[in-house]
């Protein structure tokens, strides 16, 4: 963020309203390639955009450039194969419906409906059931192709995309007027990486993370501008409402249901789509946490597009493609505000014409800039095959060989070894991982972030403006350390930067005046914590121990008695890590491997001192002398990471102490989101009495992410319904309630949480806390209990239509499972 200081980060090119331009670089240029060496380079500079009341001829002039396609404006040899064109949907059309593994299906689907038939009696000769069986297949393949026209992206008019990429640049320069950055190097990689895919006929598939709708318009804005054919995106058929939802399947859309309800026909033709897709080499991009992340953190990935993107190659329909991770960041996200809302219990507001008019209010509100970044693209093909060979090395899992299908599946050919599903499983959640951590790595921190974070890792009421320089001056230095990145905007100093970032924030950060020094706040805590949410993945390691040595150091004395023996530290660690695997990506070192590394680098930063036994083995953690002297600002910071995240998990598991029956009642269900709004209302009862410190822990994903752990911790056990047409319902599993296992849970989370100023925790859960959890079971079980799951279950639907869904117990040293080894 200054230009004194040395950077291995590539330059930038910025996509803004005036223009295209390398931006100078922070490393000796001798390090850098020439940026104008290079063609990629050239081709990105573009004419002047301009605003109509600052110059309308310049202005007219721009939109008859792009009109008439002169230049690169013209978007008429991108790199990839070829797309808007007349016919275009129709050829794609046929391709998906003529499928071997799509017709394959819709037979295998009319034959089990006709044995059905036959077996209550329809037929009383085998012509008529051939002739309805043709009768069922000519049906089936009028649904697919309805499916099929609902779906697909309609790249027909190049005309068209020229005139969307104008007008989208136009509303993005005038939302975000810091513009769209990119990394040079990194788009110079993605380019030649595209020309090799193109000439071999394999597609680029992108798997961004998601927090903005925005995302997707400026991935579409940056390949338009790049050169590179544009990717078809998936797209929840939420977004799919009158006269925006066509506007965005002709600029790549592909509409999908959020659910797919054992819909065979629906599953079938969606794996068809993108098997025609990928086999024919068009780009394509997923969100790879499905929907868009309201904390501000990624969210674990969701495996059903990447499924099928699996399912093609493991079958041979398509030799290879290339995974490129995105990463996407914001100065400041649009719908942070409804995510709020959302996030509080306030039902969502489904997408609508006159919502999205009305969010031209954010036009003109100056919300900074966006920040792309690439991943070095990787063959998945070369990874899956890694991963098979991994299994068979290890032995753990039987393999029939072959996994993968050389040579292309056939009509009614399997396409993935059905002898080993837990190795498709595997590699299929190897991936998902995987893409989320080099997402991680390639991420920047935008100075917003940086504000945040610090606004909210403070002791005191507010922070003076030197003071709140000198803390992010420090956090930038970490993030740097820790290999992570952080936006710079040529040579303007931090302040400068800061002033920037608080400009962006506006009503988020208060400033108070007439003090002898410049003053802020958070105003919006809730708000702020999306912010400071995009950094913690960086420290998650070292806020886990932080939280863990908390547990002593909390209660004060002299050094000596705030010392954590190794094995306490351990174990309060492993627990911590096995609690949060669902919240955060671990390191995948193993547990004894990370904890090491983490107290090695805490130890060289100054912030603790390991001192060993005479064996060489740690024997002890305890803050250093130079960390005291300093008020633990480090140590407090990662405390402060984690805190609101421990609060969520305790809130949710007192919430679950109150919904153990009361005595007389052996088994009583309750509907699950019931219980989960009942956590919420308790915790903002117990944050404005004081109870609680964090209002952020009363976050709804935050309580549904630790109903999930304990459920799979054996904690709770939850029916479904199989038709889906009554709630979910859960109770709290009885070898949980005997012999207070629940309650030595709960008070294992307790120890790691922050004492409030006016409250010292004795005991972990008060006597008031359990009778206001106690008070709110009560009202659920007289509102909606269900016992032996069969009262008050809308609809009368009876136990045998309900399944119980209950994950086996893990091992607390054990492997941590899809989320990487803990801590």
């Amino acid at each position: 963020m200054t230009s004194k200081e040395p950077s291995t980060s590539a330059p930038d090119i910025d996509i803004l309203p005036s223009n295209l331009q390398i931006h100078p670089p922070l490393v000796p240029e001798q390090q850098l390639p020439d940026p104008n060496s290079s063609e990629e380079s050239r081709n990105l500079i573009t004419a002047n955009f301009t605003h109509f009341r600052d110059d309308p001829f310049s202005f007219l002039r721009e939109i008859s450039l792009h009109y008439s396609g002169t230049g690169w404006r013209a978007y008429d040899e991108p790199i990839g194969q070829k797309i808007f064109y007349k016919g275009f949907s129709d050829e794609m059309k046929t391709r998906v419906l003529d499928s071997g593994m799509l017709k394959a299906k819709l037979q295998e689907l009319a034959g089990r409906r006709v044995v059905v038939e036959d077996g209550m009696g329809l037929f009383n000769e085998e012509k008529g059931q051939r002739k309805r069986l043709q009768e069922v297949e000519k049906q089936l393949n009028e649904v697919a192709e309805e499916i099929v026209e609902g779906m697909i992206c309609k790249f027909e008019s190049k005309r068209f995309i020229r005139g969307a990429y104008f007008v989208c640049v136009q509303l993005l320069a005038r939302t975000y007027h810091r513009g769209i950055h990119v990394s040079t190097l990194e788009i110079q990689n993605l380019r030649e990486t595209a020309k090799l895919a193109a000439a071999r006929k394999q597609s680029l598939i992108f798997l961004p993370c998601h927090r903005s709708h925005i995302d997707y318009v400026s991935l579409q804005v940056i390949c338009y501008r790049l050169g590179l054919t544009l990717p078809v995106v998936v797209a929840g058929d939420n977004l799919n409402f009158p006269l925006v939802g066509p506007f965005l399947q002709h600029a790549g859309a592909m509409f999908i249901r959020r659910s797919f309800s054992g819909d065979e026909v629906y599953t079938a033709t969606v794996q068809a789509y993108v098997d025609a897709l990928l086999s024919g080499g068009y780009n394509f991009e997923c969100f790879i946490e499905g929907g868009r992340s309201r904390t501000g953190k990624l969210l674990t990935p969701k495996f059903g597009i990447l499924s099928f993107i699996l399912d093609s190659i493991l079958s041979g329909r398509v030799q290879d493609a290339w995974i490129i991770p995105v990463s996407t960041q914001y100065d400041k996200v649009l719908e942070t505000e409804a995510y709020v809302s959302e996030l509080l219990g306030i039902p969502k507001v489904k997408e609508n014409l006159w919502d999205f008019l009305s969010s031209s209010k954010f036009l003109n509100l100056n919300m900074g800039r966006v920040d792309v970044r690439f991943h070095e693209p990787w063959s998945l093909r070369t990874f899956v095959e890694a991963q098979i060979d991994k299994v068979r090395i290890e032995g753990t899992i039987g393999v029939s060989p072959p996994l993968i299908n050389p040579g292309g599946a056939g009509v009614g050919q399997k396409t993935v070894d059905r002898a080993a599903p837990e190795v498709r499983l595997r590699v299929l959640r190897s991936l998902g991982y995987k893409v989320l951590g080099d997402i991680n790595r390639v991420s920047v921190v935008m100075p917003t972030s940086l504000i945040g974070t610090i606004l909210l890792t403070l002791r005191g009421r507010g922070v003076g403006k030197s003071e709140l320089v000198r803390r992010i001056e420090w956090l930038r230095t970490r993030i740097r350390a820790k290999g992570g990145r952080v936006a710079h905007f040529g040579g303007a100093g931090t302040e400068t930067v800061v002033e920037r970032g608080l400009e962006v924030l506006g009503e988020l950060v208060g400033r108070v005046d007439g003090l002898a020094e410049e003053t802020f706040f958070a105003v919006d805590r809730f708000q702020l914590s999306f912010y400071r949410n995009m950094v913690i993945h960086l420290f998650i390691s070292e806020t886990i121990v932080a939280a863990a040595m908390y547990t002593r150091i909390k209660q004060g004395g002299g050094p000596a008695n705030q010392r954590v023996e190794y094995q306490t530290l351990l174990d309060q660690v492993s627990f911590l890590s096995q609690l949060f695997r669902g919240e955060f990506v671990f390191p995948t070192d193993g547990l004894i491997t990370n904890l090491g590394k983490t107290l090695a680098g805490l130890a060289a930063d100054n912030v603790i001192t390991v001192t060993n036994d005479p064996s060489g083995t740690i024997a002890y953690v305890e803050l250093s002398d130079a960390e005291r002297k300093c008020g633990r600002e480090n140590f407090d910071f990662y405390c402060f990471l984690i805190w609101p995240f421990i609060e969520g998990s305790w809130l949710a598991g007192v919430a679950i102490m109150g919904l153990i029956p009361p005595k007389g009642m052996e088994e009583v269900w309750v509907d699950l989101r019931e219980a989960q709004d009942m956590a919420q209302l308790m915790g903002k009862t117990l944050y404005h009495q004081g109870d609680i410190s964090y209002f952020e822990a009363v976050n709804k994903e935050t309580l549904k992410n630790a109903f999930q752990r304990f459920q799979e911790e054996g904690i709770i056990t939850i029916r479904k319904s199989k038709s889906g047409r009554t709630p979910p319902l859960m109770r709290v599993s009885p070898d949980w309630i005997a012999n207070g296992r629940l309650w030595e849970f709960v008070e294992k989370i307790a120890i790691s949480r922050r004492e409030g100023k006016n409250r010292r925790d004795n005991e972990s859960v008060s006597f008031r806390v359990l009778k206001l959890a106690e008070k709110c079971g009560r009202e659920l079980f007289e509102r909606g209990g269900v016992r032996d799951g069969v009262e008050g279950v809308e609809g009368g639907a009876g136990v045998e239509e309900l399944e119980i869904e209950v994950s086996k117990p893990r091992r607390r040293g054990g492997r941590s499972g899809s989320r990487g080894a803990k801590l």
